[in-house]
């Protein structure tokens, strides 16, 4: 459960909270540990309902996620008006789009000095980061996407809401966003305790313009490469990993998502036992293939990897490519993944063969 009292919290770093100006209004962002030069620092962003401590907090304060943090700063941001909180916005004010909030991201980056990030976004967010990531191909090193849509919003997906909005509350709104109809029905105390932050803790104004705002996003033009294909195709050039809960309302928009993307460079999760919030509800398991994913970016090469197990690769492994950077020095090219297929497996660590590509399946 989100906020729960953690002997992880405990786990001292220096803690910096700022508001970083843009033109398109005030960025709340808490930095956490001191960016390390020669490494990127973990940028994170929220999705619509949520902030960075209701949407993260429960992952940065597992145990389990200690090790990252003595190795990377983590630098969180809140959208504008969602940090707790927040004052209401003007009459005046505009809410951003997608494509001005990423505009946002360069900002956050100069004004704590960041040369680099790996973005972890979720919902709105994930959008958000590819966007940027997009834009800045230079200033992200890898991308974890959960929830990821990179669809505009669909006609039958607007008329719905514009139905339903006569007569759902903004929070009623917001929960179905998050969580699958399975979530909400079995699992009661989840949802009335996101229920009640999403009330008590959102200003409810500016819920609704930054809920507005992502419902109102443009396509993301991103193509995947075809081998003899175009070679200025847009692509992301960093390694991705998209996850979802199996259970996740936006299990449909992640596969169309995966479609899109370089398949030697991106690796889709699937988490079993898992809904709209994986993070929250297996951030151990979550953590897990994180580690694995910087390991493939040529970062941790010793991190421990107690459920997880290479079963298959196209070429070199990533984490024998991760090793070998340490000894010697390697390009940003050579730091992407390789084809890799994994299985990740709580209590047996057994190996699972996938024929289809680079999936990470999660029992």
């Amino acid at each position: 459960m989100v906020l729960e009292d953690s002997e992880c919290s405990a786990f001292d770093l220096e803690i910096t909270e700022d508001a970083v100006e843009t033109p398109f209004g005030r960025v709340h962002c808490t930095m956490k540990g001191v960016a390390k030069g020669n490494r990127p620092t973990i940028l994170t962003f929220h999705d619509i309902g949520l902030n960075h401590k209701t949407c993260f907090e429960s992952l940065f304060v597992h145990q389990d996620m200690h090790e990252i943090m003595q190795h990377f700063a983590v630098c969180h941001v809140d959208a504008p008006g969602q940090q707790d909180d927040a004052s209401t916005f003007s009459t005046e004010f505009t809410y951003p789009s997608m494509d001005q909030l990423e505009e946002t991201l360069p900002m956050v980056l100069n004004h704590f000095g960041l040369r680099s990030v790996a973005g972890m976004g979720v919902g709105a967010g994930a959008n958000i980061l590819t966007r940027f990531a997009l834009k800045h191909p230079d200033l992200v090193e890898g991308l974890v996407l959960i929830n990821m849509s990179a669809q505009a919003e669909g006609f039958l997906d607007w008329a719905v809401q514009k139905i339903t909005g006569w007569t759902h509350a903004l929070t009623d709104t917001v929960i179905s966003h998050i969580f699958g109809k399975e979530e909400i029905q079995n699992n009661p105390d989840q949802i009335a305790t996101f229920r009640h932050l999403i009330t008590n803790n959102m200003n409810q104004s500016n819920l609704q313009q930054f809920v507005k705002s992502y419902k109102s996003r443009r396509d993301i033009e991103i193509e995947r490469p075809v081998q003899g294909g175009n070679v200025n195709v847009r692509t992301l050039k960093c390694p991705v990993l998209l996850i979802v809960g199996d259970n996740s309302p936006a299990v449909d928009a992640v596969v169309d998502s995966n479609s899109r993307m370089n398949p030697t460079t991106t690796t889709f999760l699937k988490m079993a036992d898992c809904g709209g919030l994986p993070q929250v509800d297996q951030p151990g398991k979550l953590v897990e293939a994180f580690k694995y994913f910087l390991q493939g970016m040529g970062y941790m090469p010793s991190a421990g990897l107690t459920r997880l197990v290479r079963s298959r690769t196209g070429s070199s492994s990533s984490i024998d490519r991760s090793r070998n950077r340490c000894g010697t020095n390697t390009s940003q090219g050579q730091r992407g993944r390789s084809h890799t297929d994994v299985s990740m497996d709580s209590t047996s660590n057994s190996i699972e063969h996938n024929p289809s590509g680079p999936i990470l399946s999660v029992k």
